[in-house]
């Protein structure tokens, strides 16, 4: 049974997929429902307080569902948040057997979806390519652990490690694949993050652009400007976006700034600053935890890169290499970060090399 459970549980793991981007501050689940062999019924979960993956999935099977087997990525909940228990609906159904990715990474939960169902008759399999159903998921994993956000370091660089050419100049490093790669990955993160001195020089819209694609979603957009120097008139701030845009600074910054850009659209958060003179870094993650942002999209610039680095604050490193080299007027990928040896230097894991057109996307996970 081997090969068929993972057949029905990749199954699920695509139509999980299509949640992606949706469901925070939930994770992407999706669900198969299988009678003699056959998929009578499919589903995933679509918006967080909507039905989850396994409700869909029966209701597409209908009358089938009744002695089937049921392919979910994520462990069944059996308590009541917004939607009642799935393990309800699954006994109503009468689902002979429920085969399993991976159990709720919450503590408070964990094993109670499998041992109700269990308990009531139905037989039970866990650890169905659970790798691939916590990949899925690293930012509700984390967030259920920790109240933090899953953290993911993006640059587009040169094969010497530059992001720009000049000095305070905007580049556009990498061709169009991968920068389609970046707007698909925008169109799943709940939030996109820079500091000020990349919003000035680059002016970005923080918006995802998709051609072909129904409804892409625009993240929140955060910029880190301590001082306030963002100006009101900034692209982010007066284009045509359903996504808001938080602006974080410190505790003594300008009053009547803060008035300009909160007229325009922003809404500004004051946090405590670090020795540097700078917004706390772990401050910010802790705020957006707490406002159930899941998963944020670091794309500079080279400061904040190196600060949240050498802080440990990374889980993820995503490079895309431009087959050239910049030379010494060049912005490095990090500044403020250095290393005494090489075995001081956090492992890297799950390491990806892809192509994408001319580039290379480099992917690992940070493990320390």
């Amino acid at each position: 049974m081997g090969n068929e459970h993972h057949r029905f549980m990749q199954m699920a793991l695509d139509e999980a997929k299509k949640g992606l981007g949706r469901t925070s501050p939930n994770p992407a689940v999706g669900a198969v429902v299988v009678a003699e062999g056959e998929v009578v019924g499919r589903g995933y979960h679509q918006k967080a307080g909507t039905p989850h993956a396994e409700v869909h999935a029966l209701a597409d099977a209908g009358p089938a569902a009744k002695g089937a087997t049921l392919y979910v990525t994520l462990e069944p909940c059996n308590h009541t948040g917004r939607t009642p228990p799935c393990t309800e609906a699954i006994l109503r159904a009468g689902i002979a057997a429920v085969v399993i990715g991976m159990s709720d990474p919450n503590p408070q939960v964990a094993g109670g979806g499998a041992e109700r169902l269990k308990a009531e008759g139905v037989e039970v399999c866990s650890g169905v390519l659970e790798p691939q159903c916590r990949a899925l998921n690293y930012p509700f994993i984390k967030h259920s652990a920790t109240g933090l956000p899953w953290v993911i370091m993006k640059a587009g660089i040169s094969l010497d490690g530059k992001m720009t050419l000049l000095p305070k100049r905007s580049t556009a490093m990498t061709g169009p694949e991968a920068n389609r790669y970046v707007h698909q990955l925008r169109n799943h993160v709940d939030a996109i993050l820079i500091g000020v001195d990349t919003a000035i020089i680059d002016n970005p819209s923080l918006t995802t652009r998709l051609e072909g694609v129904v409804a892409p979603r625009d993240p929140l957009r955060i910029v880190l400007d301590t001082h306030l120097r963002l100006p009101p008139e900034a692209r982010m701030l007066t284009q045509q976006s359903a996504a808001p845009t938080w602006v974080f600074c410190g505790k003594d910054a300008c009053c009547q700034q803060e008035a300009l850009l909160t007229r325009a659209g922003a809404a500004v958060h004051r946090l405590p600053v670090d020795a540097a003179g700078r917004v706390e870094l772990v401050a910010v993650l802790r705020f957006l935890g707490q406002q159930n942002i899941t998963s944020v999209l670091v794309e500079g610039g080279a400061g904040i890169h190196g600060t949240m680095y050498g802080q440990g604050l990374v889980d993820e490193v995503l490079l895309l290499y431009a087959p050239f080299i910049a030379g010494d007027q060049g912005t490095p990928l990090v500044r403020g970060y250095s290393l005494d040896s090489r075995s001081a230097a956090p492992a890297l894991t799950d390491i990806a090399v892809h192509k994408l057109g001319s580039d290379i996307l480099f992917k690992a996970l940070v493990s320390r």
